[in-house]
């Protein structure tokens, strides 16, 4: 059977090596959000039944494929970079049709699925372990990293390439299995990915897609013994339980949640720079990035300045279908994200805000049957209102005026997240002050906020995250265990 029966458009779970219908026979669509009355495709409403054996499917193969050397693992994921490279254009291309991101965004993170495949499948060549010096100097002491066994994975709609590869890749290549579980609005996009590595000729049950919502397969990955580690990208609510779940039953668990990331702009900036950093953090994806730029903070000596050609800049943005050329800015994900988006940006009006600008849906004809709102930004927000608290996912810059750059960090760690955090200043006393006080796991200076290197360690603080990493070597952390093995003769 292939991914999908197409006289339908009804795409299937991935179990056990083939694609499979589930067990409930019902389907749930993924609509366009740039056209809410177009289907992109459906998906199947998985039951527990098909999860356990997905589950069981990943558990029954786990320990012949972590018998495989690295490097052996390393040649799928290279076979699955070569395969998501030639198709690159059409998964892109689903992906905004899917999701709403413009095109050479969309082409821009399959590439980078493509860099981390081929990064992890240079993992399986390099060192799993440590020789340690012992006191008996008649012994052999060394430590070795195994795999934690089956892992769950459970992705957001946001990065619907990316996220899931640079899960998977790192899991598949120390040794574990994979049942995952994307987010339902972009389970199309996801399905073509895992086409990839069963094109790739992926041994069965090593990697599973089980599609269904969240209170049934992303619980019932939390809640199963058989499931030895589960990493998630999210929202905090979500991520809270899935992390208190995983714990109670002795589990591993990795959380990568929310964020309220600052860009501070001092007096002593190149302007034009910090603008563009902050248009092109806060804005692009349509504010959809759990590292957007959403709270600006600029020292007062420079705010109006700033404010005149930050607004400039923003009524030149082009708002549309994503898959148009000359769109800049695409429409919200999901119509439960859209309503989002407006509830917050009437609590900023009606907790005293000022609306420089945007907060509404554009009028054009062209644009009606999409989730499209125009980017928005407040003025004269303190740091006690919502707008300047809470995430708000969408296209909403908050603006917010301090005198000096030691104000302003002490502004930028007083919320609850911690992912990510940027300045733009010349002044490398400040530089300095702020990478050693800004309570963020991701530190950028003249740079905007959004965007990690693959070969970089990537994580939050405080409530962005259970304090692990991905990406980098540093994954290595949460996807094995280690061994310390003594030897005497």
């Amino acid at each position: 059977m292939s991914i999908v029966t197409t006289e339908e458009s009804v795409y299937l779970n991935y179990v056990n090596g083939a694609w499979r219908k589930s067990s409930t026979g019902e389907v749930i669509p993924s609509y366009n959000p740039a056209d809410i009355n177009e289907i992109v495709g459906k998906v199947q409403s998985s039951s527990i039944a098909d999860l356990d054996y997905a589950i069981q499917a990943a558990k029954s193969v786990q320990k012949s494929w972590g018998k495989l050397s690295g490097s052996e693992r390393g040649e799928y994921l290279y076979k699955v970079a070569q395969i998501l490279e030639n198709r690159l254009d059409e998964i892109a291309e689903t992906m905004t049709r899917e999701m709403g991101k413009t095109l050479p965004e969309a082409k821009g993170e399959t590439a980078r699925g493509i860099a981390i495949l081929k990064y992890y499948a240079g993992e399986g060549t390099r060192k799993i372990g440590d020789v340690i010096p012992s006191t008996d100097r008649s012994a052999l002491m060394f430590s070795k990293r195994v795999p934690v066994g089956v892992v769950g994975v459970i992705t957001p709609w946001n990065f619907p390439v990316a996220i899931p590869v640079w899960k998977i890749a790192p899991a598949l290549v120390y040794g574990n299995t994979v049942v995952l579980k994307p987010a339902t609005e972009a389970a199309v996009t996801v399905a073509k990915l895992v086409e990839c590595f069963d094109q790739a000729g992926i041994p069965e049950g090593v990697l599973n897609l089980v599609t269904g919502r969240g209170s049934i397969i992303g619980r019932g990955l939390a809640e199963s013994p058989d499931v030895d580690a589960v990493t998630f990208t999210g929202s905090n609510n979500v991520g809270v339980q899935i992390g208190q779940t995983v714990a109670a039953r002795g589990g591993k668990y990795q959380l990568e949640m929310g964020g309220k990331n600052p860009i501070i702009i001092a007096d002593d900036c190149d302007l034009d720079k910090a603008v563009e950093a902050v248009l092109n953090g806060g804005l692009k994806t349509t504010g959809q990035k759990c590292t957007c730029s959403s709270r600006v903070i600029v020292q007062s000596g420079i705010y109006e300045a700033f404010k005149k050609k930050l607004l400039d800049k923003v009524k030149e943005i082009k708002v549309g279908d994503g898959l148009k050329e000359e769109t800049w800015m695409g429409p919200c994900a999901n119509k439960s994200q859209f309503e989002i988006v407006k509830q917050y940006i009437q609590k900023g009006i009606d907790e005293g805000a000022d609306l420089l600008y945007g907060g509404d849906e554009p009028q054009d004809d062209d644009l009606k049957n999409g989730l499209y709102i125009r980017p928005t930004i407040f003025d004269k927000v303190t740091s006690s209102m919502a707008i300047a608290q809470e995430e708000i996912f969408g296209p909403v810059l908050v603006l917010m005026k301090v005198d000096t750059v030691e104000e302003a960090i002490e502004l930028a760690n007083d919320v609850a997240y911690g992912l990510s955090a940027s300045i733009f200043t010349k002044n490398i006393g400040h530089i300095l002050s702020f990478v050693d006080d800004i309570e963020a796991g991701l530190v950028r200076v003249n740079s905007e906020t959004t965007g990690v290197e693959y070969q970089a360690p990537f994580g939050g603080m405080k409530s962005s995250s259970s304090h692990s990493r991905e990406q980098g070597e540093a994954a290595k952390e949460f996807f094995t265990s280690i061994k310390t093995v003594f030897v005497k003769s």
